[in-house]
């Protein structure tokens, strides 16, 4: 039988969310709502509104789950600037939706994917210095991947 999307996940995506780390899995959620803002941008050029519609939903669902899985006790002023932003690209992508303005997708994919560079930046900081470095570098590294709770 053939696994269709629509009935259920798919295993190696799966498999994939339940081996990653909680730094992959933040990546992860920010590649998902640069592919949905991307989908909802070509439904708005065809107006194709249904489709736009469902993408910039399925934008705002992850938006809201990465402000919502900061680790406020970890970097208490970090997170609260991090959620003003993504505040600011859940308040894009309604607008968005509610006025079918792609300018409002363009300018929510430029700051999701800058805040995904950097988050890449990050973890490939706090890899470089898994395997040593001082006990300052130590804290600094629990402190990056301690942005997000676990899962």
């Amino acid at each position: 039988m053939i696994n269709n999307p629509q009935q259920g996940p798919n295993p190696y995506l799966r498999t994939k969310v339940m081996t990653a780390s909680r730094e992959e899995l933040r990546l992860m959620l920010y590649d998902g709502c640069l592919r949905f803002c991307h989908q909802a941008k070509a439904g708005l050029d065809a107006e194709n509104f249904e489709q736009s519609y469902e993408n910039l939903l399925k934008a705002q669902k992850i938006v809201l789950e990465l402000s919502t899985s900061l680790n406020r006790d970890a970097a208490p002023e970090i997170c609260d600037k991090l959620t003003a932003l993504y505040n600011y690209v859940f308040k894009l992508l309604v607008d968005a939706s509610m006025k079918r303005d792609g300018e409002k997708v363009d300018e929510a994919i430029r700051l999701i994917s800058y805040e995904r560079e950097t988050w890449q930046l990050l973890i490939e900081k706090n890899n470089g210095h898994a395997s040593g470095g001082s006990p300052s570098e130590q804290s600094q590294q629990t402190a990056l991947s301690g942005l997000s709770k676990s899962a």
